[in-house]
């Protein structure tokens, strides 16, 4: 059963902080490239932060610069968004994602023939 499940979100204030988890099933997370992406009503998708299973630099959207961190854990097959210093307009609905690009070119054109996991709810309240 291969499956991405994203969790974590909720409603959380301003200037507090949020750990969102994308698990997957039936395939290693390691042996991929992993999205975290978010979109807003009437807004765009927007890659958010992107790493390679392998390890390696992540990709940052500048939108959440130096309030994000993306960490796995190969053992729970799962990966995590940090996110820290939250803002009213970090609401939206957070996707993850797994290709083969590199974590810059999957943040930045992510192809729609991937694998997407269900969406999970963030809401910053001011």
């Amino acid at each position: 059963d291969v499956q991405l499940q994203a969790s974590g979100g909720g409603l959380v204030q301003a200037g507090g902080s949020l750990r969102l988890s994308c698990a997957a099933s039936g395939f290693t997370l390691q042996d991929y490239t992993i999205g975290w992406f978010r979109q807003a009503p009437g807004k765009e998708r927007e890659g958010v932060s992107c790493i390679s299973g392998s390890g390696g630099r992540p990709y940052n959207a500048d939108s959440v610069k130096d309030r994000v961190t993306i960490s796995s854990d190969n053992a729970k097959n799962t990966v995590y968004l940090h996110m820290n210093s939250l803002k009213p307009e970090d609401t939206a609905v957070y996707y993850c994602a797994v290709d083969r690009l590199s974590p810059e070119t999957l943040c930045l054109l992510p192809p729609t023939d991937i694998l997407w996991g269900q969406g999970t709810q963030v809401t910053v309240s001011s």
